[in-house]
């Protein structure tokens, strides 16, 4: 269930929040001390939330619960931005990850796909074609690349530990369409539980207007 404390009609911005700690449990998040999001799971984005343009506190509790926040920290919001807020790392090191999702120039007959590494115990990866053309190199943890302008269609990408041929993920089946955004968040454990996989949303880039 998401909430909207901070709704104006000036000063507007976008947030939205991704949980990404594959070991952290189910969250309830507030901004200055007002409930925005309940219940958020790993793997869960909510929609995107309008704000007011300021800085925020932020306090991360697991669900139900309003005594230890796992994580109290100040974020700023621009005016006129769109981010997406990821809670990155393990529980014992989890914390908060912006990420803009830029407005940037675009041609409409194009896609526009970068790689986001969140993924706390997998090393720097080449994102790669299956013929190991390298379209993103040596992204390490918490690195975000910036947009490829690419043609729409169907893609199949593999993560490789960078500078060797070995595979850690196939990813098959991306679908891109024409003067949209995505970014591909790789979330998860390598070789533990739960698993490297990644998630491919639209971003708000795509579609927000101010």
């Amino acid at each position: 269930m998401f909430f909207y404390p901070f709704y104006r009609t000036s000063n507007k911005a976008f947030i939205r929040i991704l949980h990404a700690s594959p070991d952290a449990p189910a969250v309830d998040i507030y901004a200055n001390d007002k409930i925005l999001v309940k219940d958020l799971r790993y793997k869960q984005f909510t929609e995107y939330l309008q704000v007011t343009s300021d800085m925020y506190n932020i306090k991360v509790y697991p669900r139900g619960t309003k005594s230890k926040p796992v994580i109290d920290t100040n974020i700023t919001v621009n005016p006129e931005s769109i981010t997406t807020i990821v809670a990155v790392g393990q529980l014992s090191n989890i914390h908060l990850l912006p990420v803009n999702d830029a407005i940037l120039p675009r041609n409409p007959n194009k896609s526009y796909v970068r790689f986001a590494h969140v993924s706390p115990n997998t090393p720097a990866v080449d994102i790669t074609l299956p013929d190991g053309s390298v379209i993103f190199k040596d992204i390490s943890f918490e690195e975000i690349t910036e947009y490829a302008e690419i043609t729409p269609g169907k893609y199949t990408l593999q993560a490789r530990p960078t500078g060797t041929n070995s595979v850690a993920l196939t990813i098959p089946n991306i679908i891109t369409k024409p003067n949209r955004f995505y970014t591909i968040y790789a979330v998860g454990l390598i070789g533990e539980t739960p698993p490297l996989q990644v998630l491919i949303p639209l971003d708000g880039n795509s579609y927000i207007e101010f």
